[in-house]
Order: structure tokens, then sequence, then C-alpha cells
């Protein structure tokens, strides 16, 4: 069974940075590893992936100010968020899955998921 904990999230004020971590545990197979978020009242929305053969794809908002790697020898998938806007705050979901780039914005591409950590930012 894969398991997908997230951590390192809280508040933090504008222009402040924090740093996510996803460890991943029960994989048998590689998976492309990606970070979603869900503002309240808004529904789930792509931020960015790593996938298998380490190629990263950001949503626009995001890029130039958060990185997405992955430890295959930890098992871990971080994501640095600089610069974080109050338009960041969300909570915070890591997932695993197997997608092409026409896919990589979808939910139902992902096969497993993490609880979520909460990131805040205040303005």
């Amino acid at each position: 069974q894969v398991q997908l904990v997230e951590s390192g999230g809280g508040l933090v004020q504008a222009g402040g940075s924090l740093t996510l971590t996803c460890v991943v545990s029960g994989a048998t197979s590689d998976y492309d590893m990606a970070w979603f978020r869900q503002a309240p009242g808004k529904e789930r929305e792509f931020v960015a992936v790593v996938r298998r053969n380490n190629a990263k794809y950001y949503t626009d908002s995001v890029k130039g100010r958060f990185t997405v790697s992955r430890d295959k020898v930890k098992n871990t998938v971080d994501l640095q968020m600089n610069n974080l806007k109050f338009e960041d705050t969300g909570l915070y979901y890591c997932a695993a899955g197997s997608m092409i780039l026409s896919t990589m914005r979808r939910t139902d591409t992902y096969f497993y998921w993490g609880q979520g950590t909460q990131v805040t930012v205040s303005s």
C-alpha cells in the first residue's frame, strides 16, 4: 500500500518561504510526483510535478517562485516555496501517479494522495 505523508506547512507572512516535504512509503514502482493545493471554497488545483525522468512542470502562477525536487534514495518529494503570496494559501497535497503532459493537471491522473498540509500566508 502506497502512503504519502506531507509536512512543512505553517503560517508565514507574504514574501516569506516554506518548504513542504512528502514522504513516500510502500511504493514498489516509480511514479510521477505532483503537488496540488485547495483553497477554501475552490477546486483542487495543480501546482507542480516532477516526473520519473526528473522533468519538472509548474502552473504559471508559481513559476520562478516554487521549486519541486525529489530524492529517490530518501523517497521524498519537496516543494520549496519562496516569495509567498496571500493567494498561495491552501491545503497542499502530494500525489503519485503516471501522467502524460495533457493530463498532468487532472486530479484523476494520480492514484495516491496524502492527507495534506496547511499553508497560510498572511498579507
